[in-house]
């Protein structure tokens, strides 16, 4: 879930936001302050993953408030002026958006922040949760030895357990580091560190045979050093 606050004074700017928020999941608004100083207190006491912040706010300015936090969350820029957006790329913003905000416009930046989200998660953790019969499982990146794919759902292999959950391939594939698995068929995935071998269309992975795709294979066979064909 992604902790979201919205710093802005006008309330009909709010309330858009709010609203087009409120259409997409995995989204959760946990504030909305009138300044930065009421901005500053919520940072201080509540997890924040992302500001929707108005440029021109009273008092002091959402540039020069960001200029004041040393580690920002994630930050979506929203004005009714264009001559900011040049000054806005010293703090590596996510997005610029121009009032008024349309729902199109919005959900474009906000699928910036999911990649943006997903890459971090990736780069820091060492773990996914994975819903599964109404429960939740940890399950640590170096207990994976592969994932088979059947239509909608998944079959995740560790070494102690199979776990079977309702997602796509090309949606898990998006939540693990690249470094550590790869994508060997439209129906596998692979940990790099389980391959015991590679040989003609397959790849052994200790008790498992793994099949590769065609499509994939230049891919397979460029971690032996050796072309395709």
């Amino acid at each position: 879930m992604v902790k979201c606050i919205i710093i802005e004074d006008e309330v009909l700017a709010q309330d858009v936001i709010k609203s087009h928020l409120q259409k997409i999941a995995g989204f959760e608004l946990t504030g909305i302050c009138n300044n930065a100083l009421e901005a500053k207190q919520v940072l201080t006491v509540k997890e924040v993953d992302l500001i929707f912040l108005d440029i021109q706010l009273p008092g002091m300015t959402g540039l020069n408030f960001l200029r004041t936090l040393q580690n920002p969350p994630l930050v979506i820029l929203t004005t009714a002026y264009t001559e900011y957006a040049i000054e806005s790329y010293e703090f590596n913003v996510i997005d610029y958006l121009l009032k008024p905000i349309s729902f199109e416009r919005f959900s474009k930046a906000v699928n910036k922040v999911i990649e943006s989200k997903l890459l971090l998660q990736k780069l820091k953790a060492d773990h996914i949760y994975i819903k599964s019969s109404g429960k939740y499982f940890k399950i640590n990146f170096s207990d994976i030895i592969f994932i088979e794919g059947m239509k909608d759902y998944l079959k995740i292999f560790t070494a102690d357990a199979t776990i079977v959950t309702l997602q796509t391939m090309n949606e898990m594939e998006k939540q693990l580091p690249a470094d550590q698995f790869i994508r060997v068929h439209k129906s596998y995935i692979v940990s790099l560190a389980r391959i015991k071998s590679i040989y003609g269309n397959n790849i052994e992975t200790g008790k498992s045979t793994i099949p590769i795709g065609i499509n994939y294979k230049e891919k397979v066979m460029q971690l032996t050093g050796k072309k395709f064909g």
